[in-house]
């Protein structure tokens, strides 16, 4: 059973300083290290316009071990040509020295505007006067210091047998896995098989981060990865896989309710579909969906626009009206049923469409569909649309 815990995982350090990234003053260069050798597991964005930093992580997670990583806010370093890998490069390779590890034992993550080479100037001179050790702890900090335009910063903590596990994250918008503009590391001092820690990862990540959606679009620098140095000893793996679980989805929903604008997070929860990946499709097709969004968003019970969204997944002709049934939380809204009927167990529309206003007036709106078909099922997390989505991604750059 994972439990909420106040606890750091043992071994595990963080620094963060403001090197100009943005001109705010604001912390926005984080670095996340493991005093003792630790096994990594990591999956990243499969966007054909992945960044530098995202490459080299790939090269530098392939073989399961990884110290670290060192993360720049509010610079994606994308589409910088060679210049950018090789101050990515730098960077990276800079941090390891100071660790005393190699430059591939650290992973690098960026995240911000793209086309926009580092400021490194800037850069230099902070590594210039970094020291080893860092201290211990400042998850806090880390998630603060990664956040864009996140409103606030995202961690969560758990205990699982007798080793800790901590997650953090950032992102609220360009969010469509795989995966987001996310970017989320986890840290254990829990002792696992790598073979079984990277399976179980994957299995989590799958049902968790890869399944929220924001605006559909994809990211350059998506990066997710979990660190453990196994200084707490040995965690059943089942037991470990429930803690990742709880500790990701917290997180998920905290990103999916923090959307770029938004006010509302949306769940859409798919049953009865043929497999998993049809439910997971459906569900995506409808928390994508502008005008589900925006219905969400104005409290209008207009359920037809779900009805519409399910419809829009014209490929999977098992899909048949007749046997779909939609919820808004626990108000069926399809099939309807007669209005009175012979038995007098038919719906009065009115009232019908006061408790689906009701139920979309609250902070979290959970839509219910029911394929009738088999035994596939998915979850998917979303966020309304609103006026706040457009004017600051209006004014992104400006």
């Amino acid at each position: 059973m994972s439990e909420p815990t106040p606890h750091a995982p043992q071994g595990f350090v963080v620094h963060t300083a403001p090197v100009g990234l943005a001109d705010d003053g604001r912390d926005d260069f984080t670095v996340l290290a493991s005093t003792v050798p630790a096994v990594v597991s990591a999956v990243f964005t499969r966007s054909r316009f992945a960044g530098p930093s995202v490459l080299l992580s790939r090269e530098a997670a392939a073989d399961g071990r990884a110290r670290g990583v060192v993360v720049l806010a509010r610079n994606a370093n994308v589409a910088t040509g060679a210049e950018g890998e090789a101050h990515a490069r730098e960077v990276r390779d800079a941090v390891a020295r100071v660790v005393g590890v190699a430059g591939d034992e650290l992973l690098i993550a960026s995240t911000g505007v793209i086309g926009r080479q580092y400021p490194m100037r800037g850069i230099r001179e902070h590594l210039a006067t970094l020291s080893w050790p860092f201290p211990e702890g400042g998850f806090g900090q880390a998630a603060r210091a990664m956040m864009t335009t996140d409103t606030r910063p995202k961690e969560v903590r758990v205990s699982v047998g007798g080793a800790t596990l901590v997650g953090v994250a950032k992102g609220v918008g360009m969010m469509e896995p795989d995966m987001a503009t996310l970017l989320t590391f986890f840290a254990t001092d829990a002792r696992l098989d790598p073979a079984e820690q990277d399976r179980l990862f994957r299995r989590v990540m799958d049902r968790t981060f890869n399944a929220v959606s924001i605006d559909t679009d994809t990211s350059t620098s998506d990066t997710a990865a979990l660190f453990a140095n196994g200084l707490a000893g040995d965690v059943e793996p089942a037991e470990f896989e429930q803690a990742l679980h709880t500790a990701a989805l917290a997180l998920v929903k905290d990103i999916a309710s923090d959307g770029e604008g938004a006010s509302k997070l949306i769940e859409v929860r798919v049953t009865g579909a043929r497999d998993d990946a049809q439910a997971k499709r459906v569900g995506k097709t409808v928390v994508n969906s502008p005008l589900v969004k925006t219905a969400v968003h104005g409290c209008d019970p207009n359920w037809g626009r779900v009805a519409m969204a399910i419809g829009k997944c014209s490929d999977d002709t098992d899909i048949d009206q007749d046997r779909v049934t939609i919820r808004f939380g626990d108000v069926e809204v399809y099939p309807p049923r007669p209005e009175g009927g012979q038995d007098g167990s038919g719906q009065d529309e009115d009232t019908l469409l006061t408790a689906v206003a009701e139920h979309l007036g609250g902070d979290e709106v959970v839509i219910g569909i029911d394929l009738a078909i088999g035994d596939g099922a998915f979850t998917v997390y979303g966020c309304d649309l609103t006026e706040g989505y457009v004017k600051l991604n209006s004014e992104y750059t400006t």
